[in-house]
């Protein structure tokens, strides 16, 4: 089965691989424990702590581990509200593209915590523009939640232009990144980020772990959503989990090597030229990074060719979150596609063992399916 999907899990790295069976193996000692096995454990977890940091411009001490971007971003909202300083500003901002979880975290906060949440939403391109923004922004506006890139469109947001609007009117702005985390260039002071989310599976490590940066973090009364024994200095309890966490640190070093494999490949190039040299039509929604196009193909049978390559592809119809559920993706809906053509569009994202021949081959396999 060739592997379409890297955007809900890139597949993991073998030096990933490598580092997760010998921790697993050399390293069984608890972090948290004072003998020289546990202090062994624990300089992995740190190194690891330390690339993170470095890879996005931030301080160690600024970075906690989770066990994905979904606990990041509830730990980042909820936290937020919960602290004392933001008692009497309770307004939230997101966007209506955001990734299901913030959605839901809204929600829960609506109801349980007594905050606004306004929605801004992104032009017909997939973007959310700092105008766009601005017109939703009120005077006790605290925290504005807005994703570096769409998980399903694979569009760019101009975080740092929001980030200096956000400073500007002194409110915190969270980004959830696990998208575009060593794709593009992120940096928490160029961009003015209070938070930001990631997880390791979206770059070739594994999945359960995850890490949150928190600018000051050790000035800031924060509460943790999961109370234990103080570990990661009271904010996240449950004892630390070495072996995702120094692989997690292991994919930040060598996914970079293997997203240039894949950006010299041009793979999503090739698919598109393929497409039009066999005259299927299709409709591109957003400009997309290089790993993933969200692609409408209004001539073709597109559930009849996911049913009967379903032993071939592995292909996503929308956020793999949602991807089983028979409605249209609310981000499609939000740049104006319609729900007919919203049916028949695929997002295809790759890796870099995808190989030009396994790109032909999807392309051949859309024009068996397409009416001409």
């Amino acid at each position: 089965m060739i592997y379409f999907d890297s955007a809900a899990s890139y597949p993991l790295l073998p030096e990933v691989l490598d580092e997760l069976l010998r921790c697993f193996t050399e390293h069984p000692a608890n972090p948290s424990s004072a003998h020289l096995a546990g202090e062994a454990a624990a300089m992995k977890v740190e190194y690891a702590r330390e690339l993170i940091a470095d890879a996005i411009g931030a301080l160690p001490s600024e970075i906690v581990f989770t066990s994905g971007a979904t606990e990041s971003n509830n730990l980042a909202l909820k936290s937020h509200f919960y602290e004392s300083a933001n008692k009497d500003k309770r307004h939230l901002v997101i966007s209506s593209i955001e990734h299901k979880c913030i959605h839901s975290i809204s929600d829960y906060l609506r109801r349980i915590a007594d905050v606004k949440v306004s929605l801004v939403h992104p032009n017909a391109s997939g973007i959310i523009t700092p105008e766009a923004l601005e017109k939703v922004l009120e005077n006790n506006t605290s925290l504005v939640s807005i994703m570096h890139l769409n998980n399903e469109l694979g569009t760019a947001n101009p975080i740092e232009a929001i980030g200096s609007l956000c400073f500007e009117r002194g409110i915190k702005l969270h980004t959830d990144a696990a998208q575009s985390f060593l794709k593009l260039p992120i940096d928490v002071d160029d961009m003015n980020l209070d938070y930001l989310s990631l997880s390791a599976h979206k770059i070739g490590g594994p999945k359960g772990i995850g890490a949150i940066y928190i600018r000051d973090r050790r000035s800031r009364d924060i509460e943790p959503l999961i109370h234990g024994a103080g570990q990661e200095e009271g904010l996240r309890g449950g004892t630390l989990a070495t072996p995702l966490i120094a692989s997690f640190g292991k994919a930040v070093e060598y996914f970079p090597t293997a997203y240039q494999k894949l950006q010299t490949l041009q793979l999503k190039e090739r698919l598109l030229g393929k497409l039009k040299a066999l005259s299927v039509a299709f409709q591109l929604n957003g400009e997309s990074i290089d790993s993933l196009v969200s692609i409408t193909l209004p001539n073709t049978d597109v559930p009849r060719l996911l049913r009967e390559t379903a032993q071939q592809y592995t292909l996503a119809t929308g956020s793999a979150c949602s991807s089983k559920e028979i409605e249209a993706s609310h981000v499609l809906m939000a740049i104006g596609v319609q729900r007919n053509m919203a049916e028949r569009t695929l997002r295809i994202s790759f890796h870099h063992t995808l190989t030009p021949s396994d790109v032909d081959h999807l392309a051949e396999s859309m024009a068996l399916f397409t009416r001409q």
